[in-house]
């Protein structure tokens, strides 16, 4: 029996066909369901891009090793990252995008942008660093010019360089790295649900705090990841900022615009040493686990650093575990005053980040749509709403997709059931980011990219689809329009060159 015609989306010509024939039957012609897989293929993310002699050449080269790593018996998408890096870090198609140009990281976090190694490596062992541990086995940081302190939580504080005379210091740096990382041989044990992840997660921030909010440190960090970032092929990055009050040697504190003035002048010299990274812009953040109040005043404080810093101040968002924390719609009078105030705040909002369907914070999504969102960070309940999918489609909202996030922190174990699987399917405007990339042990965005490619993409991604999804980061990007036809131009020249070498 045919499927009704209001059943599916077709042009009226294959609806004929398919329909209106006498092949309509329990024996379809086999042009029937080629016509249906064309159609299909048409729908996914990349369906549109015609490829260059070059570039086909390359998208086969590309299927022959996807092929290789889905027959082998360690499939690293299947398995939980923390197991499967040293598999990625071998992988053909791995190398491959590592090299690729990745266009821009629009989902990733402050204190969670800097492999750890440098912190531990770099950071603990400058002057007049004091180190403490807490009551449940962490360790605490700050620098200081006189002896800190006592804090309830902490033991008493010590000079590093006097600790590191005292014990192995190889030893000492690994507890460090462990402590700023969620890296276990053992993540299944570790962390057996979001509960437990989630605490741990929280307290790898609070680890790096008092190393971050350093105010020399501060700049040198933000520099560093920008470098990071480069290094893998990125050209611009929008960075969800806490914006912290950084502090001084002798304990004074700096204000918000302290740090985004050290934004702009650390961001300045980047691009006079690296002309090639087209730039960065900071989505201020705040924990949604604020009150209705405090939400109001800091909403106010967003509107005053939008005023002051248009060119770097790229709006606003919430953060922090949605399932614990409060709903975007307990904050509806704070995120509605840029409107009532004639003020413009765009909205970046972390949605559908839970598994929790049916819960007030499972509405998150369809209240950043609302609440006139820019994107939606994560979305990874998306496939359960379909009115919400589509209006985000209709209005252009595209969604921040972070594979290796989403895995450790409990929501997805097997990448090839991650819901972007759904999305780029349907060719959903979407984007691939990295979240807390150096709280997972990755780096960039390439990890990331292999698990969307390789994992939920399957054998039907292809170079089109990675075109296409690299060239959305700067589509959806908070650019101006004159700022993204610029950015698009320069990693189309990237991505010419890419091809040419990598068939080399």
């Amino acid at each position: 029996m045919c499927v009704p015609p209001w059943r599916i989306q077709l042009p009226l010509t294959w609806l004929l066909l398919l329909c209106f024939t006498p092949r309509c039957s329990s024996r379809p012609d086999p042009h029937q369901r080629e016509v249906l897989i064309k159609m299909e293929a048409s729908r996914e993310i990349g369906g549109g891009v015609v490829l260059n002699k070059k570039e086909q050449l390359l998208d086969k080269k590309l299927y022959q090793m996807k092929q290789q790593e889905i027959a082998a018996p360690d499939f690293p998408p299947a398995m939980h990252f923390f197991k499967a890096k040293s598999l990625i870090d071998a992988s053909p198609v791995f190398s491959i995008l590592q090299k690729m140009p990745k266009g821009a990281a629009l989902h990733v976090h402050d204190f969670s942008m800097v492999g750890v190694e440098w912190l531990v490596k770099n950071v603990t062992y400058r002057e007049n660093c004091y180190v403490c541990f807490t009551n449940n086995s962490f360790v605490r940081f700050v620098f200081s010019s006189v002896q800190p302190k006592a804090a309830s939580y902490c033991s008493t504080w010590t000079l590093l360089k006097t600790m590191r005379e005292k014990y192995n210091t190889t030893e000492l740096d690994n507890s460090f790295i462990r402590n700023l990382t969620l890296f276990t041989e053992d993540p299944d044990s570790d962390y057996p649900n979001q509960d437990v992840v989630w605490e741990r997660f929280e307290q790898a921030f609070l680890v790096a705090y008092g190393l971050v909010t350093h105010a020399p440190v501060f700049k040198d960090y933000l520099y560093e990841g920008f470098r990071q970032f480069q290094m893998d092929n990125i050209m611009y990055v929008e960075i969800r900022a806490l914006l912290p009050l950084t502090y001084e040697l002798d304990g004074r504190k700096n204000s918000r615009d302290w740090s985004m003035r050290a934004c702009q002048e650390v961001l300045q010299r980047f691009t006079a040493q690296y002309p090639d990274f087209l730039g960065a812009r900071f989505i201020f953040t705040v924990h949604r686990g604020l009150n209705s109040t405090q939400a109001v005043q800091v909403v106010e404080e967003a509107m005053l650093l939008q005023r002051n810093f248009p060119d770097i101040m790229a709006g606003f968002d919430f953060v922090g575990r949605e399932d614990s924390g409060n709903p975007l719609w307990y904050f509806k009078k704070a995120l509605g005053l840029p409107e009532e105030r004639g003020v413009q705040l765009p909205y970046f909002f972390h949605a559908g980040e839970t598994d929790s369907e049916g819960t007030a914070v499972d509405q998150n999504m369809m209240d950043a749509l609302l609440f006139n969102t820019s994107r939606i960070g994560h979305g990874f309940a998306m496939p359960r709403h379909p009115v919400v999918k589509e209006l985000a489609r209709k209005i252009g909202v595209a969604v921040e997709v972070c594979p290796i996030s989403n895995q450790v922190l409990k929501l997805v174990s097997d990448m090839r059931n991650h819901p972007a699987a759904v999305l780029m399917a349907e060719g959903y405007p979407m984007v691939i980011s990295s979240d807390d990339p150096a709280l997972f042990g990755a780096t960039g965005l390439s990890y990331d990219f292999y698990q969307a490619f390789v994992g939920f993409g399957g054998m039907k991604s292809n170079l089109a689809t990675l075109k296409e999804l690299v060239l959305n980061s700067l589509r959806y990007s908070s650019l101006s329009p004159t700022l993204k036809k610029k950015a698009i131009a320069a990693l189309l020249v990237k991505w010419d060159k890419f091809v040419s070498e990598t068939l080399l």
